[in-house]
């Protein structure tokens, strides 16, 4: 407790837990950052087609939401997050060292989906653990801690770039770093500390009747803007189209790591305007900036216009992610917050699959123009459709 006590007038009364569980991301996003800018180049090379690309994005995000919302539903049923929160972790970590041994993208598939699994058992639980330590600064807290786990995305995606560019290592020798760099996310963990709670008595169906309404709108919101809010992966593809040789592999990864660097700056400055102003306002503008991206995007010819766009990429992350789970933590009672956070990442996780399944079609069988037009388009009706939802 003398430790929690430090730390706590160190990081002017923000609470250890938001700080150590930022530790944790800060420390697997590096494991996971080292992987993610290759990850698109590493499919391509075992054979995988813009189509298969697509399912990936999308199918990994879909079977890491099934478990989102079963462990949030099981934490709130048992009254403890932290098991959740570690096993997560762990199986992240494991399935990293196991992805390098890939030689088809089948087993890339496999074992890509296994880490969204880690990712699934954790996030809901970790989320409610935040919440419930942020008191009515709930913006604040999450914006933290996606800047936190931003940084070690920057830092992972710098240290792909080190590691390609002047170590000359191979995918799948990165990969294996990654993993092993994983497994020390694991020690922040052990001091973490949960406040008690009682176990609910409920059964599954409770996320279905007892949510708030203004819950279930949002939720049917943010589910249309996943449908068009496509895997990363495309936007480091398209970006291949300027560049040739060793380049087209380097430029790529400088050009993740630029927007980890928007992203983290801005995610803290976001979330405290989120508190200011409104979440809802944050998001709308968050929708909007998706958009432009997109449209950035298709226009793109130059580095520097990459530059431009990655960084607008990186600013709408900063207000939506942080945003939607502060927003979702306000509404519902908190006694049903891992349900309901565990319900919202479900459900987007799902509509990710057919989402990235039509942008994969799109990219391949029409113009990958195309698929950032349908991008988009989704973002300008989701912040439509949510600024007639404000009272």
């Amino acid at each position: 407790m003398q430790n929690h006590e430090k730390i706590k007038k160190i990081t002017n009364k923000i609470h250890p837990n938001i700080i150590l569980l930022g530790l944790v991301s800060f420390i697997q996003d590096v494991s996971s950052e080292i992987i993610f800018p290759i990850l698109p180049l590493f499919l391509a090379s075992l054979g995988a087609t813009g189509v298969i690309i697509g399912l990936v994005g999308g199918l990994s995000e879909s079977i890491a939401s099934i478990f989102k919302v079963i462990s949030g539903y099981m934490s709130d049923k048992k009254g403890k997050c932290l098991p959740f929160v570690f096993w997560g972790y762990s199986i992240s970590a494991f399935s990293k060292t196991l992805l390098s041994f890939s030689d088809i993208w089948q087993h890339a598939v496999l074992f890509v989906s296994l880490d969204r699994v880690g990712k699934g058992l954790r996030t809901a639980p970790r989320d409610v653990i935040i919440a419930e330590s942020s008191g009515d600064k709930k913006g604040k807290a999450f914006g933290i801690h996606r800047a936190m786990d931003t940084m070690g995305a920057v830092v992972g995606s710098i240290m792909a770039f080190i590691l390609i560019y002047f170590f000359g290592l191979n995918f799948q020798t990165m990969i294996l770093a990654a993993g092993i760099i994983g497994l020390f996310s694991l020690i922040p963990l052990l001091f973490v500390r949960e406040e008690k709670k009682s176990p609910v008595e409920t059964t599954f169906k409770i996320n279905l009747k007892l949510l708030p309404g203004d819950f279930r709108k949002f939720l049917m919101i943010a589910c249309i803007f996943a449908l068009g809010n496509f895997t990363y992966m495309f936007f480091i593809l398209k970006t291949q189209f300027l560049f040739s040789g060793e380049m087209a592999i380097i430029i790529p990864i400088l050009l993740y790591a630029w927007f980890n660097v928007v992203y983290a700056a801005l995610s803290f400055p976001a979330g405290m305007l989120a508190d200011k102003i409104g979440k809802k306002k944050v998001l709308i503008a968050g929708y909007l900036f998706f958009a432009l991206t997109c449209l950035g995007f298709i226009m793109s010819d130059s580095f520097s216009l990459f530059v431009l766009f990655f960084a607008l990429y990186g600013l709408t992350y900063a207000f939506i992610d942080a945003t939607q789970r502060a927003y979702i933590s306000e509404i519902i009672p908190e006694n049903l917050r891992g349900t309901g956070l565990g319900t919202f990442h479900t459900v987007i996780g799902l509509a990710a699959l057919p989402g990235g399944i039509i942008a994969g079609l799109l990219w391949e069988f029409v113009s990958p123009d195309v698929t950032f037009i349908f991008g988009g388009i989704v973002g300008v009706i989701s912040a439509i459709l949510l600024l007639k939802m404000i009272k």
